[in-house]
């Protein structure tokens, strides 16, 4: 709000229009001014200005008309309405339509722009939730989720096609392998990607606090419930709602969950009321759910209820040619949080990396480079990496149990790389993380000069 915002004065009455577009631009707003409801919509169309303040008495179109025309134009705009006392109920009327609010003739000018200003004000909270909900989309679609590789690959184009639906995803995967990223992925590539994307950690919280965090409850249900409390899966109506290590979640619980899924309603602690929900579920878990069936800890028909699709998140270690893109990502992330110019690294230091078995998966692999990041210099070299990723990485054994050096274990890398892409020696070097002249390099000290 401020000197740049645009009012547009609607009003039939000479005099009034002026007395209004003086007024404004006293207060430092740029104004444009229409005497018609049709050459309001045109200047309204070309211009979408921040606010417009209309007179319901206007013509052939009156201001009621235009309100209707200007919030398909634009749902979110700012509409206030002048009106004499007689005509109160018809503004009424356009509140209910989505006007911000009234005026009433005659009007006190430090009102009016009182009014104007607290409209100005909810505009800009509007544009800010429009940028904020765009960049959370581009931030997390699937697109952007860093990584090439098949098994991602794979994921994606699952993606693609659930994104639309309505049904309940389970994600499986081990601790700090994206699952959540995936879960954010599907939620903002789909139609719900404008309603809200909540999440809770069912191993977080204790059975009665996370019934009453998933359904709510009314005032008076327990000591100290002095007033009602909207659940999660009441405030995600519209969205997703995302329960990550749903396997932790108590058996008396998981009943509960299960009916709300049948049902699509549920029932707030405290309430004989039942309540429905429009919320899209999607569950996570790093337990192998057939065993938690087995053992008795998890309700077999709840998995089926939870996995109308279900995936799978491969760990890092089994996905090795995406360490170099998420390597470069993160030293990028980091050296951006701390003010400095992007560090290179060395290729032995994305080698230790490459070859080292990062069983806290993609967290891990950032928490090291966070590391790595603050204590190097100019260039992050296999010494400022965490001691156990050197230790683990200097030797290794291949599937025969053949102890296999960091020489060996690069040589071999590179050429599954290229034998990948078809021996095509560009994207194999994007995909190592080192530059094509590297590449050749180590290719020509390998005894391979193609």
């Amino acid at each position: 709000m401020g000197a740049q915002s645009t009012i547009l004065i609607v009003e039939d009455e000479d005099i009034m229009r002026g007395i209004l577009s003086q007024m404004m631009s006293d207060a430092g707003f740029r104004v444009i001014e229409a005497s018609t409801a049709e050459t309001a919509l045109e200047l309204f169309a070309a211009e979408t200005p921040a606010l417009t303040i209309t007179d319901i008495e206007l013509g052939r179109m009156n201001g009621i008309e235009l309100l209707d025309r200007i919030k398909q134009l634009e749902s979110e705009a700012m509409v206030i309405m002048i009106t004499a006392y007689s005509s109160v109920e018809t503004a009424i009327a356009a509140l209910r339509k989505g006007a911000y609010d009234y005026i009433t003739k005659p009007f006190i000018n430090e009102d009016i722009l009182q009014t104007a200003r607290n409209a100005l004000r909810q505009s800009d909270l509007f544009r800010e939730n429009r940028y904020l909900r765009r960049e959370l989309k581009q931030r997390y679609h699937f697109e952007n989720i860093i990584g090439r590789s098949d098994a991602l690959t794979g994921i994606f184009k699952l993606i693609e096609k659930i994104a639309g639906t309505n049904s309940s995803v389970l994600i499986q995967g081990e601790s700090g392998s994206g699952k959540e990223l995936i879960a954010r992925a599907i939620h903002y590539s789909s139609p719900r990607a404008d309603a809200p994307f909540i999440a809770i950690n069912c191993a977080a919280l204790p059975e009665s606090l996370l019934e009453s965090e998933l359904f709510g409850y009314s005032r008076g249900a327990f000591t100290g419930a002095h007033s009602s409390k909207v659940g999660l899966f009441k405030a995600a109506d519209g969205g997703t709602l995302f329960l990550d290590e749903v396997s932790e979640m108590p058996p008396s619980l998981q009943v509960k969950l299960l009916r709300a899924l049948q049902e699509r309603e549920f029932i707030p602690l405290g309430s004989t009321r039942p309540m429905t929900f429009d919320a899209r579920i999607v569950a996570a878990t790093n337990r192998n759910l057939d065993e938690e069936i087995s053992n008795h800890r998890f309700r077999e028909d709840l998995y089926y209820r939870l996995s109308v699709f279900s995936l799978t998140v491969p760990p890092l270690r089994e996905r090795r040619e995406d360490i170099p893109l998420l390597v470069r990502y993160f030293v990028e992330k980091h050296c951006r949080a701390l003010n400095l110019p992007p560090k290179p690294v060395s290729d032995e230091a994305m080698q230790t990396m490459v070859n080292y078995e990062w069983r806290g998966n993609v967290r891990e692999l950032q928490n090291a480079i966070e590391r790595a990041v603050a204590v190097s210099d100019y260039q992050i070299e296999p010494s400022h990496l965490p001691q156990k990723v050197r230790e683990a990485s200097a030797i290794t054994r291949d599937l025969t149990g053949q102890t296999l050096t960091l020489e060996e274990l690069e040589r071999r890398y590179i050429m599954e790389t290229l034998n990948r892409v078809g021996d095509d020696k560009a994207p194999a070097a994007a995909l190592l993380g080192i530059d094509l002249s590297t590449l050749y390099r180590k290719l020509k000290r390998y005894g391979n000069n193609t």
